[in-house]
C-alpha cells in the first residue's frame, strides 16, 4: 500500500494529466506542423497504408481525440462536485460537459440568473428551464477558492476542446487520401468524426453497420418537453448531407442505408482497394437512387376490363344443394304480382294518392284483399312427406295418436281394430252400438 500514490480529488492535477503529458504536446506540434504545410498527398503507394507516417500520425490524432474525450470526462466530473453546492440542479439540466463548462464560467457566483446573459451557449428551451429553476435552487455561493479551482477547471475543459477540434480539422484535411471512398460518401468532416470516435479506421473497418450509426451518439435531456420529436439512435451519420437531404419521415431510414454503404466504404479504404474513390461514389449513387424510389408515388391502379360478352350460358353446377338454394331464393307470387302493373288500372300504394311504394296487382284480382294463396314448396311437402311417414309409438308400429273409436255413417260409434288391415289371414271383427247401448251387430271375419 505504501507504493500506491495517494490522489487529492481537491487539486485538478492530480486527477487530470493528458494536458500536462509530453505525448500530448509532440502530437499538437506535428498537427500544427502539418496544418502549416498543408494538406499534401503522401509519396506512399504501397499496399499497407500502415507503413506511411502521415497514417501513423492521423491514428495518434484518433487515439488523441479519445483520450481527449475521456479527460473532458474527468474534468466535468470535477467541476460538478465543486459548483454541486451552488447549483446542484444545474448538472441534471445540461448533460453535455462542454455546455455545462460553458454555463458554470458564464454564472459564477451570480444567484440570479436574470442578471446573466445566457445567449448562444444553450437553447432557448433551455436556458428558461434553468432561470426558474436557479430561482428556486437550495444552493449557496461558493467561496473564493473553490470558485477559482471551478472557472480554472472550465478554462481547461475548454482548452482540450479546442485542441480535440484542431486534430479533428487535420484528419479532415487528410480524408481524401486516407479514407476516399468513405469521405465521398459521408464527407471528410463525418469521416474524421468516425474514424476519431472509433479508433481509427482499422477498428472502423471491423465494426457492424449498427454500431457505426450510433457513433457519436449524446443522451439527451428533454428537460420536461415532449418526447415526440425525440428520435434514438442519431450520431454524426445522422447529420450527413445525405441524411438531411432526405423528407423526415425516411431519415432514420436512410440513416440505416447510408452506415451500411460507409462500413462497405471503410473496409475498401482499410485495405486500399481503391484510391480514387470511384466505388464510393458509386456507392452514394446506389443510396441517392434508393431514396429516390421511396419517394416515388405508387402506381396508379390499371382499370379492369370488362368480360368478353358469351351468348352462351356459362355451366353451373346442379343437384341437390342447388336446388334448394334456387328455392330458397326463388321469387315468390306476391312478390311477382307486385311486380306487374296492369294497364288501366291504378295501382295501390302505402300513402294513397299514387305515393309510397307500389302494390302492382296486388288486391285487384276482385277481393280486394292484398294475400296471395301460396303454394307449399317441394322442400316443405317433401319434409312433410317424410314426417308423416316417420312411426311413432310402440314396437307394434301403431301410432300412439289413433283411436278404437270412429264415427260412421250409421247413427252410433264404431269399435274397430287398427291393427286388422295389417295382417293377413287374421280376423277382423266390428261391433255396432246403437245410441240406446243395445248390442245389435257381431261380424266376424277368417
Amino acid at each position: 500500500m505504501a507504493d500506491v500514490p495517494i490522489l487529492n480529488y481537491d487539486d485538478l492535477d492530480s486527477v487530470a494529466k493528458l494536458q500536462k503529458s509530453q505525448r500530448f504536446h509532440d502530437i499538437m506540434k506535428k498537427v500544427d506542423d502539418a496544418m502549416a504545410i498543408g494538406a499534401q498527398e503522401s509519396s506512399f503507394k504501397g499496399t499497407v497504408v500502415e507503413d506511411d507516417p502521415e497514417y501513423q500520425l492521423i491514428v495518434e490524432c484518433n487515439t488523441l481525440s479519445v483520450d481527449i474525450d475521456n479527460e473532458i470526462t474527468v474534468i466535468h466530473n470535477f467541476i460538478r462536485d465543486k459548483y454541486r453546492a451552488k447549483f446542484p440542479e444545474l448538472e441534471s439540466l445540461v448533460l453535455h460537459p462542454i455546455d455545462y463548462s460553458r454555463l458554470v464560467k458564464q454564472i459564477g457566483n451570480e444567484m440570479d440568473l436574470t442578471l446573466v446573459d445566457l445567449e448562444g451557449l444553450l437553447p432557448s428551451a433551455t436556458i428558461m428551464v434553468v432561470s426558474v429553476t436557479a430561482s428556486t435552487t437550495s444552493g449557496k455561493p461558493l467561496s473564493e477558492e473553490s470558485l477559482k479551482k471551478t472557472v480554472e477547471a472550465c478554462d481547461r475543459a475548454l482548452a482540450l476542446d479546442e485542441a480535440k477540434k484542431k486534430v479533428l480539422e487535420f484528419v479532415e484535411s487528410r480524408m481524401g487520401y486516407i479514407a476516399p471512398n468513405l469521405s465521398a460518401i459521408v464527407g471528410s468532416a463525418v469521416a474524421a468524426k468516425l474514424m476519431g470516435v472509433a479508433g481509427g479506421l482499422s477498428a472502423l473497418s471491423k465494426m457492424p453497420a449498427c454500431n457505426v450509426q450510433i457513433l457519436g451518439a449524446k443522451k439527451k435531456n428533454l428537460a420536461g418537453f415532449s418526447t415526440a420529436s425525440a428520435l434514438p439512435h442519431i450520431g454524426f451519420v445522422f447529420h450527413t448531407e445525405i441524411v438531411q437531404g432526405t423528407p423526415p419521415p425516411l431519415r432514420m431510414k436512410a440513416c440505416r442505408l447510408v452506415a451500411g454503404k460507409s462500413t462497405l466504404a471503410a473496409r475498401v479504404d482499410f485495405t486500399r482497394g481503391d484510391l480514387s474513390a470511384k466505388i464510393g461514389q458509386n456507392l452514394r449513387e446506389e443510396i441517392q437512387k434508393k431514396i429516390e424510389k421511396w419517394q416515388e408515388p405508387p402506381p396508379p391502379k390499371q382499370p379492369k376490363p370488362l368480360p368478353v360478352p358469351d351468348s352462351d350460358p356459362k355451366k353451373k353446377r346442379g343437384g341437390r344443394r342447388l336446388r334448394k338454394m334456387k328455392e330458397r331464393y326463388a321469387l315468390t307470387d306476391m312478390r311477382k304480382l307486385a311486380n306487374r302493373m296492369k294497364f288501366g288500372v291504378t295501382e295501390e300504394s302505402s300513402l294513397g294518392d299514387g305515393l309510397g311504394e307500389g302494390y302492382g296487382m296486388l288486391g285487384q284480382a276482385g277481393s280486394g284483399k292484398l294475400r296471395v294463396s301460396i303454394g307449399q314448396s317441394k322442400l316443405a311437402a317433401k319434409v312433410a312427406k317424410k314426417f308423416k311417414e316417420k312411426s311413432y309409438g310402440s314396437s307394434g308400429g301403431t301410432s300412439g295418436l289413433s283411436s278404437s273409436l270412429a264415427f260412421t255413417p250409421i247413427q252410433g260409434i264404431e269399435l274397430s281394430n287398427p291393427q286388422a288391415h295389417n295382417a293377413f289371414g287374421s280376423g277382423t271383427q266390428s261391433t255396432y252400438f246403437s245410441e240406446t247401448g243395445t248390442f245389435s251387430k257381431i261380424k266376424k271375419a277368417f
